[in-house]
């Protein structure tokens, strides 16, 4: 039986919920759509807002051969079938979920396909493509980041599925779903075939006796993830291993757990215990030379320290603070004393003039001068 998802997905970008970045008027996918511009570009997105949906509208207004693969069950004899298949007059779309679950050398034989134009390649990602996705194939393909779905998003994609629903279990709905779509359209799908009605109540029973596994590109994945961070927060290690221990029995990448404990290392702990990120980056690098099973011990190493340090995120608040600005302001001018005196012209105009090393005067653009965004 199809999946509902499947049933009411959106078959152009009048139909398609969010991502106007991308799909709005005037914005890069739709224009691509409109002028009939085929080439080849990866999405990159949490799981649930429209990845596999753009792609699909996408190949279908340019009238392709559509074949969706996944990176996770198929190899390269896979991608020699679409290759070899003679289609005349059609072009080919490859969309290939899960693109970062490719290896390098896996990668490198799509290359010279997309290169020349064989296949117009669709990736689509959870995973940062900058780590996962190697140069040369990244730099023949745009990167299109897709954000999490709204509240409002989800709930107009809930009213479309055609149930009759109420408020409180539409609000339940989209908090448990989290920017999440599919997930929230297949918890509709599997109350209405348990009960009656769907309610806050067997909503809950749903969701409760759901079997658990664990989805690299899925809920659980990012349940875990967050779990995992959380404990390290906490300064709770037992808590932390656990998560750790039951990400990397399920298979997840440790490249995934290392970076995020990289990122935990200036986040979280930051000026409190500034080797923190020298033991983060450590373990990084010992799960590049080291790889699995041994590497998961370089990790529950980083992760028991981590736990343990003090935490302090005054830089991590300070830079978000300064990027407030930036976004509200714009590139203020440099003051002139900050600036390089290149040539004659500049030191006449007072580039570098009064400048001083240590001075107690803000070096701020003047509309921030009285700006302070790290408190110590």
């Amino acid at each position: 039986m199809e999946p509902l998802a499947s049933k009411i997905r959106p078959k152009s970008l009048k139909e398609f919920v969010g991502q106007n970045h991308l799909a709005g008027e005037g914005k890069p996918l739709n224009v691509a759509i409109e002028k009939k511009h085929l080439f080849s570009f990866i999405l990159w997105g949490p799981p649930g807002t429209g990845k596999t949906t753009l792609a699909k509208i996408y190949a279908d207004s340019l009238n392709a051969k559509f074949y969706e693969l996944s990176a996770v069950s198929v190899g390269k004899e896979d991608i020699r079938k679409v290759i070899r298949e003679d289609i005349k007059d059609y072009p080919k779309v490859l969309f290939l979920d899960e693109i970062h679950r490719f290896n390098k050398a896996q990668q490198d034989f799509l290359l010279p396909y997309v290169e020349r134009g064989d296949i117009a390649l669709i990736g689509a990602t959870t995973e940062n493509p900058s780590f996962e996705v190697i140069a040369p194939l990244l730099s023949r393909c745009r990167v299109f980041v897709l954000y999490e779905l709204s509240k409002e998003e989800i709930e107009t994609i809930i009213k479309r599925t055609g149930f009759k629903i109420g408020k409180k279990a539409v609000n339940w709905l989209i908090n448990m779903a989290n920017g999440d779509a599919r997930q929230a359209i297949t918890m509709l799908d599997n109350t209405s075939k348990l009960y009656k009605n769907i309610t806050v109540e067997n909503l809950k029973n749903t969701l409760q006796s759901k079997f658990l596994r664990y989805d690299k590109a899925g809920e659980e994945h990012y349940n875990t993830i967050s779990a995992f961070i959380k404990s390290m927060r906490a300064g709770q290690p037992d808590a932390a291993l656990y998560y750790l221990a039951r990400m990397i029995d399920s298979g997840e990448d440790p490249k995934f757990i290392a970076r995020r404990m990289v990122i935990f290392a200036s986040e979280d702990i930051g000026l409190a215990q500034p080797t923190a990120l020298v033991v983060a980056n450590a373990a990084f690098r010992a799960v590049e030379t080291i790889g699995l099973p041994e590497c998961g011990i370089n990790l529950a190493h980083g992760v028991t320290y981590l736990c343990r340090c003090k935490k302090d995120r005054s830089s991590y608040d300070a830079y978000m603070k300064a990027m407030e600005d930036v976004k509200r302001y714009g590139n203020l001018p440099v003051p002139l004393k900050l600036r390089n005196p290149e040539t004659k012209l500049m030191e006449e105009m007072d580039y570098g003039k009064e400048y001083e090393k240590y001075p107690k005067e803000s070096y701020l653009p003047d509309k921030l001068k009285k700006r302070r965004y790290l408190s110590l």
